[in-house]
């Protein structure tokens, strides 16, 4: 049972990781909460599906289509409705949460409720410590700590990820250093909504247009629990409520409709001890 505990943890905390940390990214930077950000994680979905299985086109043709078009869409939903109210999180939250409504009754009425799910971009599979572990698990894997590691550098070594650091430390101060603060913000956005188009490449859960709801939730907990803002923090706490959602799932088979509130259990008690979350900023320079 351990072995098949670790492996779920893994994929499961990899595709939350991913969702977290573009959540996350976008709050360090723009200080924005985007509560349609799962939305474009199943717009995603539908558009790899449809491409890939409807039109024929094969995994390949439908991931180079669908991962760009879903950015594109998050940039010009950034760029014509969130940045003009910026500076208002009430204005944010009820335009995101209307976005992703909207893109839920499109997909509604464009695709009906019928459930859908994506088949493995490799099929088969190997056994490790007597489990059977499918080579779309190991890729998912691949993925995300290719993924993780390149965003890791990208905001380390180059000079938009030094840019996009210090418009999360003082946007006012890297405007003076002439840092492009609007461009820097429309890129972050980029990068949050591309995290969610990837992590769409990697679910294995089936999904329909109300799906957004759920992953939302859980990330939410994910970006408070880690602290808001912190990339690293995001990460972490990923895999810790994704280890206890596969423990309800394994130990607890018949309350596994419960998964969440367990999720959500664990948050609480963590931010009890510390309210700041696990990497809590507590120096601005500490952001990302």
């Amino acid at each position: 049972m351990i072995p098949a505990i670790i492996i779920r943890t893994l994929t499961t905390g990899g595709v939350y990781a991913l969702l977290a940390a573009g959540m996350s990214l976008m709050f360090g930077v723009a200080h924005i909460v985007n509560l349609a950000h799962t939305a474009f994680y199943v717009v995603a979905a539908y558009g790899l599906w449809y491409f890939g299985q409807k039109l024929g086109l094969g995994p390949i043709a439908s991931i180079a289509i669908t991962v760009p078009a879903v950015t594109i869409l998050g940039l010009l939903s950034y760029r014509f409705l969130l940045n003009r109210v910026r500076q208002h999180p009430q204005a944010i939250l009820l335009i995101t949460i209307a976005l992703a409504i909207v893109f839920q009754e499109i997909l509604l009425v464009r695709f009906s409720s019928d459930l859908h799910i994506l088949p493995p971009l490799i099929a088969g599979g190997t056994t490790i410590s007597g489990v059977l572990v499918t080579y779309q698990q190991l890729l998912i894997l691949g993925i995300v700590v290719v993924i993780m590691v390149t965003l890791w550098l990208f905001l380390s070594k180059t000079k938009m990820g030094t840019a996009i650091r210090a418009t999360a430390n003082d946007a006012e101060v890297a405007s003076l250093m002439g840092i492009s603060v609007p461009r820097t913000l429309l890129i972050t956005m980029g990068i949050g909504t591309l995290l969610a188009a990837v992590a769409a490449t990697t679910t294995t859960k089936t999904f329909f247009p109300f799906a957004w709801t759920s992953p939302l939730t859980m990330v939410l907990a994910i970006v408070v629990l880690g602290g808001l803002g912190s990339l690293k923090g995001s990460t972490i706490g990923a895999f810790i409520l994704a280890l206890v959602e596969t423990l309800v799932v394994f130990l607890l088979p018949e309350q596994n409709y419960m998964k969440l509130a367990f999720a959500l259990l664990a948050m609480v008690v963590v931010l009890s001890v510390r309210p700041g979350g696990l990497f809590g900023i507590v120096f601005e320079e500490e952001r990302l």
